[in-house]
């Protein structure tokens, strides 16, 4: 029995995607950095988090961040302000960010910087809840956001983005005075997807839960550096 041409075609674009995905982590593993993918659906707070990440960290650690954006580098110039390299990557119609996409933003990141001298990379995918957890880019881990605002069902509707966190952040935890949702019930229904994902709830307006979440990424990172290689010589 043939495959219908659609599942064909869409077979054999996951796998490019994913031989380009591989070929961005061998440059992460050389450079020794930590590539961080960080999605949502558009309004959970990628942006506001980045903003108050980047500057409680940049005392710490060298980063840089690959900016996804569909129209417009109205996010990317709010990362700029913060003072790390930022890389605006335009999709146009694509609801995310692919391999080859972030493959290009990293040649234009080396015009301006060696990637070698970063610590972390940031991924700031394109705000969607479906595409993005499709389709690898090299990162080591996948952050996904969720706010209160959004209601307790999410997880259960749109499972795949949360089945492929590493960590999930719940957030705008300040609004749940204002709301009549519980914040239990999202992390019970996060945690029936994936019940190995970490999960933080936060708020970039108040700060509440940040220092966690920043000492997660301090976690990740030390393990990312005690498993990798020795560095080559060319680096």
């Amino acid at each position: 029995m043939h495959m219908p041409l659609e599942d064909t075609l869409g077979l054999n674009l996951l796998a490019a995607n994913q031989h380009q995905a591989d070929h961005n982590r061998e440059h992460f593993e050389a450079w020794r950095l930590l590539c961080l993918n960080v999605m949502s659906s558009p309004g959970a707070g990628k942006t506001s988090l980045l903003e108050r990440s980047l500057a409680a960290l940049a005392p710490e650690f060298a980063m840089a961040v690959l900016e996804g954006d569909m129209t417009t580098q109205l996010d990317a110039q709010r990362l700029e302000a913060v003072g790390v390299p930022v890389v605006p990557i335009t999709t146009g119609r694509a609801c995310h960010l692919d391999a080859a996409m972030v493959a290009g933003g990293l040649r234009l990141l080396r015009q301006r910087l060696n990637p070698a001298d970063l610590d972390i990379l940031w991924v700031e995918n394109v705000g969607n809840l479906v595409c993005p957890a499709e389709f690898e880019v090299g990162e080591h881990l996948k952050v996904a956001l969720l706010s209160v605002t959004e209601g307790d069902d999410k997880p259960l509707k749109y499972p795949v983005m949360f089945r492929e966190a590493d960590c999930v952040l719940i957030t705008k935890i300040d609004l749940l005075p204002y709301l009549p949702v519980e914040v239990d019930r999202i992390e019970t229904h996060i945690r029936q997807v994936n019940p190995r994902a970490t999960v933080i709830r936060v708020s970039a307006s108040s700060g509440l839960g940040l220092p966690t979440w920043h000492a997660w990424i301090r976690q990740q990172l030390c393990l990312r550096l005690s498993m990798a290689l020795p560095v080559p010589a060319n680096r």
